[in-house]
């Protein structure tokens, strides 16, 4: 598996970037392929962690309803979730560690609770590739911890995990490859290659230094 960095300033289009490859906005030229075919052929291997900004807290739901909501696209349209989908959903809230807050209103969690929660959906699609826009993003350092310890799990399980980054300090401990991107891609590769000050200096217009200390 892999764990792969888009790093970027603001207005980049990182998160652009993964909403064009997931068919929620259309590509202005081109068109996007996942091993070989369309996205729409390919979504039950995709998930997807949105940023927490563009998610509504407020929608009556409990936290075990939005993880079954994971289970959705296994089943298809008719079909409803059964106990299988409920037991994968639990099993997904304890590897979070939230399965005692399962009957908890979305909208009564913490920032991080409510990260967590949206992280048991995607681990509950079993994909093969997950995409995550800005998950570590206003959580607390023990749901970042909890996070990226969840992500080393899916890469040892042979996946591949995509996630727009901000914190540069992060990106050499944390991930193999890195992305980077400002209105068009930069760099890709290896962290261990191209994380360097010549293409931060390209990406950013600072250097390094200046670059992790913002």
């Amino acid at each position: 598996g892999v764990l792969m960095a888009i790093v970027g300033p603001n207005g980049a289009g990182k998160s652009t970037l993964i909403k064009a490859i997931l068919g929620i906005i259309d590509p202005i030229a081109g068109s996007v392929a996942i091993y070989g075919e369309p996205y729409k052929k390919q979504r039950k291997l995709v998930a997807y962690v949105p940023q927490k900004g563009s998610v509504d807290w407020d929608f009556p739901t409990t936290a075990l309803d939005v993880v079954m909501m994971g289970t959705y696209g296994s089943l298809g349209w008719i079909k409803r979730p059964g106990q299988k989908q409920k037991k994968a959903a639990l099993e997904a809230l304890e590897k979070v560690d939230m399965l005692s807050f399962k009957s908890r209103q979305i909208s009564q969690l913490s920032g991080g609770q409510q990260q967590r929660i949206f992280l048991a959906r995607a681990l509950v699609q079993n994909a093969s590739i997950y995409f995550m826009d800005e998950p570590f993003q206003g959580v607390d350092a023990s749901t970042e911890i909890a996070i990226i310890n969840i992500l080393k799990e899916l890469r040892k399980a042979g996946k591949t995990v995509v996630v727009v980054h901000h914190d540069l300090q992060t990106v050499p401990e944390y991930f193999d490859w890195v992305t980077f991107l400002n209105v068009k891609k930069i760099a890709t590769g290896p962290v261990k290659d191209i994380f360097n000050d010549d293409n931060l200096t390209k990406t950013y217009g600072i250097n390094y230094k200046v670059a992790v200390n913002k």
